[in-house]
């Protein structure tokens, strides 16, 4: 597919339960499918809402026709409040997602790398309970080995690095096999995916459809 121009991210701010979040929001390229919030990694460790595969998976899915918000956790950039150990996090997460959609039945894709791809899946869990769902999930580097997670629908996108020592793959192994959930394994990466955001984005889009 050739390159679209990308007009640069503009920044808002959302009313969340700790204070305002500050946001960046990728614009649908093509025809709107609907939103993607997409989750930075651990903020206690240098994530933010720049962190470079959080840009890229927005990317992928503003290409994709989704508009896509990248939200700074707590205490994170121009957020508001402090970190909460992944309890308010979700929260806020809820907040974006309910200021973002147009409307309960309007399409939402939640995507995250590593803490985030953690807060995406409990996120999804939650908005699955209020009848809700989100329509497809895209998990990067997921903190499975953090945090107690639910199992994700047969469809999510699951993406880790062959030589993550933060995440071990193992570890995603064990989580993914009781739900029947592919594990997509890109070989040689690290946790960060240090030169293969290229391949990363890749990835999404040719999974979007399966």
């Amino acid at each position: 597919m050739p390159e679209l121009i990308r007009r640069p991210a503009r920044r808002e701010f959302v009313a969340g339960p700790a204070g305002r979040i500050e946001c960046a929001v990728d614009a649908a390229q093509g025809g709107a499918r609907g939103i993607a919030l997409v989750a930075h990694p651990h903020p206690l460790f240098g994530g933010s809402l720049d962190n470079k595969v959080a840009q890229t998976l927005a990317r992928a899915l503003a290409e994709l026709g989704y508009e896509s918000w990248r939200p700074n956790f707590r205490g994170v950039g121009e957020t508001e409040g402090q970190h909460d150990a992944g309890r308010g996090e979700v929260d806020d997460l809820a907040a974006v997602v309910a200021h973002a959609r147009s409307g309960p039945s309007s399409a939402v894709v939640l995507a995250g790398f590593s803490f985030g791809a953690a807060m995406a899946a409990l996120l999804a869990q939650r908005l699955r309970t209020e009848a809700h769902p989100a329509e497809r999930l895209v998990l990067v580097g997921v903190a499975v080995t953090h945090y107690a997670l639910p199992a994700v629908p047969a469809d999510t996108v699951i993406i880790h690095g062959e030589r993550d020592d933060t995440i071990p793959l193992a570890a995603v192994l064990d989580w993914a096999r009781p739900h029947d959930v592919p594990v997509i394994v890109v070989p040689g990466a690290d946790h960060f995916f240090h030169g293969r955001m290229h391949l990363l984005r890749a990835l999404v889009r040719q999974n979007w459809q399966a």
